[in-house]
């Protein structure tokens, strides 16, 4: 079983435009160019629109902004109500581009929603009052083998931050690590403005733009952003199998190890990192994970009591809330910033604790979290990671 490969299954693809230049009403807008943060800026670039509407250019030279000996910027921006791609949440937003500066390292996009100034955010990045809700990440456009193809690129919704520097565009809070900065349903609801920039890296840029469109997350395990899972070295592989392909509470989308400190395999998932690489024992999946916008726990939480299982094998480990409000199980969990379960909440046959090294695991090999106790007595602080499994049918096995 180990080292097997998984594929998610195939669903129907959807895509939701929300930039073209075929005159379409719902989607064409009018851009336009601005160049770096201060006066005294020597970026310089333009934008225009080909001949035939099929897409948008912006072209320039990105050079050291003088008063601060760093990069400057160029980019295009549009305003408008854009469609509602809020049933994106948890995919990735398509880029249809092309650039003859495909090695320029320094091309980012942002777009603007739940706020009544969409310039003013993308000026601020949050870092001055009222100024969030641009959302803003990195992206590379590849080298095409024929010049005159566009490609798709394809980014994570979660990649986006709404707390970016603006001296240098770089993110100053990361979606992985707080769910505070990450694009919400809402936002995917109320897109104000777009951008494209080239920022923070000097050179001559060119860049077109053909179309932009959300993806919905049952597309993006269907189309090129499949998860083939990998299970960890068989040296650093804790497991009895590999993860469940489909985990609950949104794990399935969390297809990469990003956000935890450790270097692991790249191919490796968040559960399967978290989970079942031994790398990971001393260290646990991303604080409040269980908050972030494409997982929203408490929103999934069965009517009285849930039942969470083995990741891997499908056991049942923990129940909850039992002996307790479910007010109180959330406001434990809140406090430390992960799942935290009670003595009564735990199914002792398949939960292993070790109190001495503070380790816990399951009777399949699954590494769960770490035993905390506080003042109010034993606790069980877990990874909803390795807790998000469906359960297995023994019987038929």
């Amino acid at each position: 079983m180990f080292g097997s490969a998984v594929v998610a299954a195939v669903a129907v693809a959807t895509e939701l435009k929300l930039v073209t230049f075929d005159g379409a009403e719902d989607t064409t807008f009018e851009f336009q160019e601005l160049n770096d943060p201060v006066m005294g800026g020597q970026s310089t670039g333009t934008w225009s629109v080909n001949a035939t509407g099929m897409f948008g250019t912006m072209e320039g030279q990105v050079v050291n902004v003088p008063s601060l000996a760093a990069p400057g910027f160029i980019k295009a921006s549009a305003e408008g109500t854009f469609v509602d791609v809020s049933s994106a949440l948890g995919g990735n937003l398509i880029l249809k581009v092309r650039s003859t500066t495909a090695d320029y390292t320094g091309f980012r996009v942002s777009f603007a929603a739940g706020t009544v100034a969409p310039s003013y955010s993308c000026a601020g990045g949050g870092s001055i009052p009222f100024s969030r809700g641009c959302f803003k990440t990195k992206f590379m456009v590849p080298a095409p083998e024929d010049a005159f193809d566009f490609q798709e690129v394809r980014i994570p919704f979660t990649d986006f931050s709404d707390m970016w520097s603006p001296a240098t565009g770089e993110h100053t809070a990361e979606c992985a690590e707080d769910a505070d900065v990450c694009p919400t349903a809402k936002s995917l609801g109320s897109i104000k403005r777009f951008e494209v920039w080239a920022e923070g890296v000097d050179g001559a840029v060119r860049l077109d733009l053909q179309e932009v469109s959300a993806e919905t997350p049952s597309d993006a395990s269907s189309r090129g952003r499949s998860h083939v899972s990998e299970q960890p070295p068989m040296e650093y592989d804790s497991c009895s199998g590999p993860v469940q392909k489909e985990l609950r509470f949104g794990l399935s989308g969390r297809d990469s190890p990003a956000g935890i400190p450790v270097a692991v395999d790249e191919t490796e998932s968040l559960a399967e990192a978290v989970c079942c690489d031994k790398r990971m024992l001393n260290y646990a999946e991303p604080q409040f994970l269980y908050t972030a916008p494409d997982i929203a726990l408490y929103s999934k939480l069965e009517d009285g009591v849930t039942t969470f299982y083995d990741s891997v094998c499908g056991k049942p480990l923990f129940q909850a809330p039992v002996n307790r409000s479910l007010a109180d199980f959330k406001a434990d969990t809140d406090e430390h910033g992960w799942p935290s379960f009670r003595k009564a909440e735990v199914v002792s046959d398949n939960v292993l604790t070790d109190q001495d090294t503070g380790f816990v695991t399951s009777v399949c090999g699954t590494h769960l979290g770490s035993y905390l106790p506080d003042e109010e007595g034993p606790r069980w602080c877990m990874d909803l990671s390795c807790l998000a499994g469906n359960p297995v049918d023994e019987t038929s096995a």
